[in-house]
Parts: C-alpha cells; sequence; structure tokens
C-alpha cells in the first residue's frame, strides 16, 4: 500500500498548481496499491479547495439531430451508425428557448447547445448566435454551444453574441484518432478549441474513457487539456449501443471510473470536471463518489442517452452533503423534481419495469422524442 505522504503529496502538488508526472498518472490509474478512498479523499481536497462543495448542473439540449455526415464510431448519430435514432433539423428559436426555460426551473447553471453535424455554415452560425442571444437576455444561464468544427470568423460570430464556451471534444488520444474517426482529424479539433480560445470564448474539451485505450492515452489526454487552458471538461464514459463500429466498454469497472476522475482533478485542478455520459451505468452504486473528484454533472441526460431522473440525481447530491449551484434551494428543486415526475411519467418508466435502473446495469437505450423535445412534450 501507497503511504500516506504519498496521497498528501497529489494533493500538495495539485493545490501548487503543480501536475503529476507520467509515472505517477498511471500509477493512479493501474496500481492496486493505491487505496481508492485515499485517492478520492486526497482530489476531494483539491476540488474542494477551488469550487467547495458546489454542484455544477448542466443541461444539454439535441438542437439539431441525427443525419451527421461523420464517421465518429462511437456516436449513434454518425452515419456510420446503424441504430435507428430521431433525426430533425434544428429546432427552432421558440422551442429552444422553452426548453432553456426548463433548464432554469431545474437547476440548471448551464445550457449546452448541441448541433449534429459536421460544422456549421455561415447562415446556420448567425441563427445560432441569435439564440444564443435570445437565451441570454430571457434567463439567467452561462450558455454551452457544440456545432462541430468552427473556424476564426464562425468563433468571431458566435463570442460577438455573448456565447460562454465552445465544447468540442478531443475524446481520444491523438494517435488513437483515426481508429475511431476517419472524416476529421485530432488537429481539426484543436483548430477549433484555438479559435475559440482567440475569441475569447471559454473551452470545454473532454474524452470518452472506455474505447480500448491504454491508461498511458488517457494521461495524454489529461495533459493536453492542462496545455490548451481548457475551463471544462467532460468526462464520458462510453455507452454501449448497438450499430455502433465502437460498441462494447473497455475496463469501466466503477473503480477505475473514478480514478480516471481522479487523475483529471490532478492534472487539471482548477477546471471545472464534469462526469458526462455512463455515469449511472459505469459507476453503479459508487456513483454518489464520484462528486467528490468532479464539480459537475448532465442532468436529463446526454447525447444520445437519457440519464437517471431529475429527481434521484438532485436527491444523490444532496445526500452526499454537497450544494447544488443553483438560484433556487435544493429543497424547492427537489419538490419541483417530484412534482413533475408525478405528473410526466419518464418514458422509460411506462415501458421498463425498474426504469429508475434503466440506464444503471439493464442496458442503455436511446432518448425517445419526448426527451429529446422535452418542451414540445410539456405544453
Amino acid at each position: 500500500m501507497m503511504l500516506p505522504s504519498w496521497y498528501r503529496s497529489l494533493a500538495d502538488h495539485a493545490l501548487a498548481g503543480e501536475a503529476p508526472d507520467d509515472a505517477v498518472c498511471e500509477q493512479i490509474l493501474s496500481d492496486p496499491s493505491v487505496n481508492l478512498l485515499q485517492l478520492i479523499d486526497a482530489a476531494f481536497e483539491v476540488r474542494n479547495h477551488h469550487w467547495g462543495r458546489k454542484v455544477r448542473l448542466h443541461v444539454l439540449n439535441n438542437a439539431a439531430n441525427g443525419r451527421c455526415p461523420e464517421d465518429c464510431s462511437y456516436c449513434s448519430q454518425a452515419k456510420s451508425s446503424d441504430v435507428d435514432i430521431e433525426e430533425y433539423p434544428m429546432k427552432s428559436a421558440d422551442e429552444i428557448l422553452a426548453e432553456a426555460e426548463l433548464a432554469h426551473r431545474n437547476g440548471a447553471f448551464r445550457y449546452c447547445l448541441v448541433m449534429s453535424g459536421r460544422g456549421p455554415s455561415a447562415a446556420r452560425t448567425r441563427e445560432i448566435a441569435s439564440v444564443v442571444r435570445q437565451i441570454k437576455a430571457s434567463f439567467p444561464l452561462e450558455v454551452c454551444v457544440s456545432a462541430g468544427l468552427l473556424d476564426d470568423a464562425k468563433a468571431a460570430v458566435l463570442a460577438d453574441a455573448g456565447l460562454d464556451r465552445l465544447n468540442h471534444n478531443l475524446n481520444t488520444a491523438e494517435e488513437r484518432y483515426g481508429d475511431i474517426c476517419t472524416t476529421h482529424t485530432y488537429q481539426d479539433r484543436i483548430a477549433t478549441l484555438g479559435a475559440a480560445r482567440r475569441h475569447g470564448i471559454e473551452t470545454c474539451s473532454g474524452l470518452i474513457a472506455g474505447m480500448g485505450e491504454e491508461p498511458a492515452e488517457l494521461v495524454e489526454i489529461a495533459k493536453t487539456l492542462r496545455s490548451l487552458g481548457t475551463e471544462s471538461i467532460p468526462i464520458n464514459f462510453l455507452l454501449p449501443f448497438e450499430g455502433n463500429p465502437v460498441g462494447e466498454p473497455v475496463h469501466l469497472t466503477p473503480d477505475y471510473c473514478l480514478r480516471v476522475l481522479c487523475l483529471f482533478r490532478f492534472v487539471n485542478p482548477s477546471a471545472e470536471i464534469r462526469i458526462a455520459a455512463g455515469r449511472e451505468y459505469h459507476l453503479r452504486s459508487m456513483e454518489a463518489l464520484s462528486l467528490y473528484p468532479a464539480n459537475s454533472l448532465f442532468l436529463d441526460g446526454y447525447l444520445n442517452a437519457p440519464g437517471s431522473s431529475t429527481e434521484r440525481t438532485l436527491q444523490m447530491i444532496t445526500d452526499a452533503g454537497f450544494e447544488i449551484d443553483a438560484d433556487q434551494s435544493a429543497g424547492d428543486l427537489l419538490a419541483a423534481a417530484s412534482a413533475t415526475s408525478s405528473a410526466v411519467p419518464s418514458p422509460a418508466s411506462s415501458a421498463v419495469p425498474g426504469a429508475e435502473l434503466v440506464t444503471v446495469r439493464s442496458g442503455s437505450r436511446l432518448k425517445t422524442l419526448d426527451e429529446l423535445r422535452p418542451a414540445r412534450t410539456r405544453r
């Protein structure tokens, strides 16, 4: 077993803004002599220093779904996937604003607009910018956009609209990138993040663990994001969807997932580390422990899959002794979520016995149209 001084050193270096060397990073992920609870405790000290006990909630809006010409082999919306998904073009501004209102009522700190496709045209970029302006004028929400590849001209339009963050995930290590996508390159993604940063937009970029990568490759991604000054790092754990070229997750035990979260906290001590897709499915009964290294999570599902109910997620946060970073109190948010879940049964709960666990272990499923377009469902 590692001595207490080893864990103390991890925390001290991170608090001083220093990243562990590669050998120590790989130990965090792979060395069985590294005690998980002591590791989490050290990571929490760093998280607590920068973020206290607050948890930021993000709500993702599938603003345009499917019909993507890219061949990202992990994604159900890609042209290379045989998954039967709900496809639709960009939602109207009214629908997006109605969903922004729902997100704010549910306690969202940040509202994430995601558009499928290689990247927006100049006209589509102006349309997105208009929607961003309307959201910012209507609700006290920070806004993030994920719209594919962008150049400087398009980044400038979004910056002028007041966009807070641009998401573009690196997803995997540079040498592995060609194995999961051939229609664009790792450097294309780096260039998009650079365009955002040059125009004063914060960057959100993360990864998908479980695609067969080695621990050293996860270390590389963590350190690349550090070198890029990435403010927000969503950590996804691959969900299995039959029909995707990359289907079955590799090595994603709850223990390993928690080690990944700790690694990214030590390497990127002040970043917003977000528990993204797969937290329910892979962390299972240890899900609440993810809040100790990470300080944000997605509410109401992910890009292709639903998550646990809003009520369950809020309850998990408060039960673990953390605070929700929102205008409303945790009690008010929970009461509203409980009332909503009683009035509007989730598609999963009407179809699957024990549905609250549907994304935990019985299998992953795609979002239904009602989950993709909640504003239309609740009118």
